[in-house]
């Protein structure tokens, strides 16, 4: 059964190591028969919640930017990846600012399946637990019905590319392939 699969890239360099882990998945997801979408979110306006409140009761935000429509994308997914650097060991702020502009409608991001994607330069294995524990955070503590289904952690990854030399990019291949 064909799924819909929305992929969310916060890398700042498009071609960067995660975003290329991003680009295998979408390859071996679209192969399975799956429809994809995967989207660059630097090229997207989406600006920091203002914590203005107006959306507890509306369910609407006042900001007039790309989010509506990543919102509305992500509450018709089946299947959602969440990829990311790790900066100074957390998600970088890209992710961030995007999961907490969810607030307005985040009750409707309810029984999805989620893969996270996360590289880093560093090779410390606890920068990337903290980093699945901040998504955690979003995907296991506020959505209803979330299932974890996969993590790639992409280490020891600097320059712009070298993830393709690692057995990471036909891992992330083949998740894609079998969600």
């Amino acid at each position: 059964m064909s799924k819909k699969v929305l992929i969310l890239s916060s890398s700042p360099r498009k071609g960067g190591n995660s975003d290329l882990l991003c680009d295998e998945f979408m390859k071996g997801a679209k192969e399975a028969g799956h429809n994809v979408e995967k989207i660059f979110i630097a090229q997207k306006k989406i600006n920091y919640c203002t914590g203005c409140g107006v959306c507890n009761s509306t369910h609407k935000c006042v900001q007039d930017d790309d989010m509506k429509e990543i919102l509305d994308k992500m509450i018709l997914s089946d299947i959602i990846v969440l990829a990311t650097p790790v900066y100074f060991y957390s998600m970088d702020g890209q992710l961030k600012t995007l999961i907490d502009r969810t607030v307005p409608r985040y009750t409707e991001i309810s029984n999805k399946d989620f893969y996270y994607i996360i590289t880093a330069a560093d090779t410390n294995k606890n920068m990337l637990e903290r980093t699945v524990e901040g998504i955690r955070g979003f995907t296991e503590d506020c959505l209803h019905g979330a299932k974890e289904k996969g993590i790639i952690y992409g280490t020891g990854v600097w320059n712009k590319g070298e993830i393709k030399d690692t057995k990471l990019f036909l891992q992330a291949y083949e998740m894609g392939k079998n969600i």
